[in-house]
């Protein structure tokens, strides 16, 4: 039997480097070996921007570039989170058993909470049941989560196990974290202080969409220095994570030929830019291409999504009815 996987990715955003490489790539494997259920998460996004300027064509967007990075929607089942309204009815039934202390402690309520102040709304602090509902409408074994959602999925752990132990069932199961390790690219930011995220500011990604001019704008604007003024020195993280990019982008002779400029003490970062951007986008251009071409079609990813809204509400279907019956509703 298939292990059964459920992942969800908010659209607050356009995809960037770190994202295809982060998540999307062993997403495209999982698909291949496992029962798997990807979500846009449209519900989750209010929780931090309750008046998003154009829900839909974010939805739309991230859609897009799912199908252009691989994901197949014959493959996997791809779908859009409001699309499944039994995800709601479980996430009320969740709330009833969640309790206020428990909630209040979670790690990335507090951080939220303290970055956003005028805006601690319930969805805020209730994320962690409607992440467990997600999760186990589809009675998931395992989730891919980064480290600041560990703590969440315990959650969802502690959700299945308390509903289990009150219904006297076995019903839920506990998932565990799908850890790819190894397996996943770390990419730099462009502003030499980290992973490359949004969160960071729109300088600091290069995204699947970025066309050629706005690719090299972002790079000529990387920070670097004077230059090394020893030989053999270590280049400091910032420059170190231009060589990361271009070990993603350039050729191997390319990589070789400005590490040994950098050892020399005679690189020229500016030539260095100039070819990372050309590199960048001579990678990024296949998807961008493809991304531009389905997001002007309409009918194509409107199949897409009733496909996977038909399959992830069949599967969310019988759950609600199965819980339904555990707890006790019945027609009169």
């Amino acid at each position: 039997m298939k292990n059964k996987i459920v992942s969800g990715i908010r659209p607050t955003g356009n995809l960037h480097l770190g994202n295809y490489f982060g998540a999307l790539k062993n997403f495209l494997r999982l698909q291949e070996e496992s029962d798997c259920y990807f979500f846009i998460a449209d519900y989750h996004s209010l929780t931090t921007h309750p008046t998003p300027e154009n829900l839909q064509g974010n939805v739309k967007q991230v859609l897009a570039e799912f199908i252009a990075c691989g994901m197949d929607p014959d493959k996997a089942c791809i779908y859009v989170q409001s699309d499944v309204p039994e995800t709601i009815e479980l996430y009320l039934f969740f709330n009833m058993n969640a309790y206020l202390g428990e909630l209040q402690r979670v790690t990335t309520f507090k951080d939220k909470a303290r970055k956003q102040p005028d805006n601690v709304n319930a969805g805020l602090l209730t994320y962690p049941t409607l992440m467990a509902a997600d999760i186990l409408i589809h009675r998931a074994s395992k989730v891919p989560v980064g480290k600041d959602q560990e703590q969440n999925l315990e959650m969802t752990r502690t959700f299945a196990k308390r509903f289990n132990h009150m219904y006297n069932t076995e019903y839920f199961p506990e998932p565990v974290a799908y850890n790819f390790g190894e397996e996943l690219v770390k990419v730099p930011g462009l502003d030499g202080s980290g992973k490359m995220g949004k969160s960071e500011g729109f300088g600091n990604a290069i995204f699947l969409i970025d066309d050629e001019a706005t690719i090299k704008k972002k790079i000529m604007k990387a920070k670097t220095d004077s230059g090394p003024t020893e030989k053999n020195s270590t280049p400091p993280d910032y420059i170190q994570n231009l060589f990361a990019l271009m070990n993603i982008v350039s050729k191997e002779e390319t990589v070789k030929f400005f590490k040994d400029a950098f050892a020399d003490c005679n690189i020229r970062y500016g030539d260095m830019k100039k070819q990372l951007a050309e590199d960048m986008n001579e990678f990024i251009a296949p998807t961008r291409d493809k991304i531009l071409s389905i997001s002007s079609n309409d009918e194509l990813l409107s199949k897409i999504a009733k496909q996977g809204r038909d399959k992830a509400r069949e599967s969310a279907q019988q759950t609600i009815r199965e819980v339904r019956d555990i707890i006790g509703f019945k027609s009169i």
